[in-house]
């Protein structure tokens, strides 16, 4: 992890949430993103993608991490503050898109989720869905859009039909083919890479990035700093807890954006009950509820907490799934 820092003083609950907490997934995704746009003179990146494969195509950045990581707070924090995507002088609108990926999404819905956030949200529902797309196309190249981005981007795949999943990859290839070709950017889980991999054309247009997990013994020192600095910041102390980093490791999956969910959860608690001291009882308490687990499963309240399995079943039903899609695409 980067960018804990000191304390910046006195701060609200509410200012600890919107403060953002750099990682080297900001650094590798704006890395990657640049890579893909061309530069001016001076080496600074233009609104304009670079052409691969003899000026035809652009390419793709593919954030690939487990839910809760915080691949969207870093993705939408490098694209809103990047000087090339800002909105021209006399313009309201930023040169890139973001797209929330509808569950389960269609060839018709996406394109109409697309369509509407160039401005175009009445579409007649009389259209084609290569008619819908190749609106879209039009209205990215009118508005000058540079970067478009799928959030839960895996979504684009539940129906798990083999036809349906065919064209979704055909619709991403077209959206990086001819003049009004974009930087397509795909955040989502694991089974984004999955997917993606059944098509080797889509596959080797997109750069993977796929943060490591937390790792109990490496990123300890950093969690506990970043605790301790919420605290400062909020007027509360962290008692001395025995393995409270390796619990909250734990209990977060290993995925960053969940830890530091669970660490302002038990931050709120601490402050609504007066205490002076942030204890692993408010983590209890403040994971507990959010789990809606008892007790005798809470990682913060047994001792042997590391043997507490929290996915095995939600595991198990994406493994299952993963294998029913791969079978219809002909893949074994």
């Amino acid at each position: 992890m980067t960018g804990v820092g000191s304390a910046i003083g006195a701060m609200s609950l509410e200012d600890l949430r919107s403060y953002h907490v750099e990682t080297e997934r900001d650094e590798q995704v704006l890395l990657q993103l640049n890579r893909l746009l061309k530069k001016d003179a001076n080496g600074n990146p233009i609104p304009e993608p670079i052409r691969f494969t003899g000026n035809l195509e652009t390419r793709g950045v593919a954030i690939i991490e487990a839910s809760g990581g915080g691949k969207t707070t870093a993705v939408n924090r490098v694209l809103s503050r990047h000087p090339a995507l800002k909105a021209r002088p006399g313009e309201d609108w930023a040169r890139y898109i973001r797209i929330q990926v509808p569950s389960p999404a269609t060839l018709k819905s996406l394109g109409r989720e697309v369509l509407a956030a160039t401005g175009l949200p009445e579409v007649s529902q009389r259209l084609t869905a290569w008619e819908i797309w190749r609106l879209v196309r039009h209205r990215l190249a009118l508005l000058g859009i540079v970067v478009l981005w799928f959030d839960e981007a895996h979504d684009m795949f539940l129906s798990g039909s083999a036809r349906e999943i065919d064209d979704m990859l055909k619709m991403l290839k077209s959206l990086m083919q001819n003049d009004s070709a974009v930087i397509l950017i795909l955040s989502g889980t694991e089974r984004l890479s999955e997917i993606t991999s059944y098509d080797p054309q889509v596959n080797r247009r997109f750069t993977k990035v796929v943060p490591g997990p937390l790792v109990p013994g490496v990123d300890d020192a950093d969690l506990l700093a970043l605790i301790e600095r919420f605290c400062s910041d909020v007027g509360l102390k962290l008692a001395n807890e025995n393995c409270l980093t390796d619990r909250l490791i734990h209990a977060s999956r290993r995925r960053f954006g969940r830890a530091v969910e669970v660490i302002l959860n038990a931050i709120e608690y601490a402050l609504e009950e007066d205490s002076s001291d942030l204890t692993c009882s408010h983590f209890a308490v403040a994971w507990g509820m959010q789990e809606g687990c008892d007790w005798d499963n809470n990682v913060f309240a047994v001792g042997d907490w590391a043997a507490l399995e929290l996915d095995a079943s939600a595991e198990d039903f994406e493994a299952q799934r993963t294998e029913r899609q791969a079978r219809q695409v002909g893949k074994k």
